[in-house]
């Protein structure tokens, strides 16, 4: 049988290590020795002796996730075998963290990650519950973590002198060292005449970067899902 559908850039071979790996732009592979942590729902194909289970957070992380719809929907992967994970095509990045880095990303762009990293969802600090509640997931440790963002894309270096401004709607992460205040673009006789459409924005502060995507968040997306 002949098809470009046959080339090697779509065939999956075995994993020559344990561990993440760039399956295609869309997709992310994960050779299993051990467990490691994902998106519930995202598994689209698996080989080996692997079991799926419905992964807790812990109390705090429940209850900071029912109020405000933030957070992560884990599973656990366990065994031995290699699993492909993917969410609605989204573009797929695997970001390999060091000792020391820290990354706070929105739930609802995280792919999978190894276990030796360690997470926690934060409010981001200086916003509180305005504009419905900013609350990420920030992830720190050595290990890799598989990001995924609709569309391709935009990272914008942030530096002491040239602080950045994103909508909130669209950001996927930043450096969690960068600090956070929300800024009013807008004023309020523009507010009574019904508004630009851009209020507020997330400010961000320090040295890093942030991770935007190009378009805000259509509203039957929603975290977990």
């Amino acid at each position: 049988m002949n098809s470009d559908l046959f080339s090697s850039e779509n065939m999956a071979t075995p994993a020559a290590a344990p561990g993440m790996i760039q399956q295609n732009a869309k997709s992310i592979k994960y050779a299993l020795d051990g467990e490691c942590y994902a998106r519930q729902g995202s598994m689209i194909a698996y080989r080996g002796d692997l079991q799926f289970e419905k992964q807790g957070q812990g109390i705090g992380k429940f209850l900071k996730r029912a109020v405000t719809g933030e957070g992560l929907a884990l599973m656990a992967v366990r065994g031995r075998g290699e699993v492909w994970f993917a969410h609605e095509a989204a573009n797929c990045f695997v970001i390999d963290l060091a000792p020391g880095d820290g990354l706070t990303v929105n739930g609802r762009n995280v792919l999978c990650f190894d276990p030796s990293l360690s997470y926690e969802i934060k409010v981001v600090k200086g916003a509180g519950m305005v504009g419905g509640g900013l609350f990420n997931s920030v992830f720190s440790g050595q290990g890799k973590l598989a990001v995924m963002c609709e569309g391709n894309p935009v990272v914008i270096p942030v530096s002491p002198q040239a602080p950045v401004f994103v909508d909130t709607d669209a950001v996927v992460g930043w450096s969690s060292s960068l600090q956070t205040t929300l800024h009013r673009s807008q004023s309020l006789g523009s507010m009574l005449r019904g508004g630009s459409g851009e209020a507020v924005q997330l400010r961000l502060d320090g040295e890093g970067f942030v991770i935007v995507r190009p378009s805000e968040l259509r509203p039957e997306k929603t975290a977990g899902n």
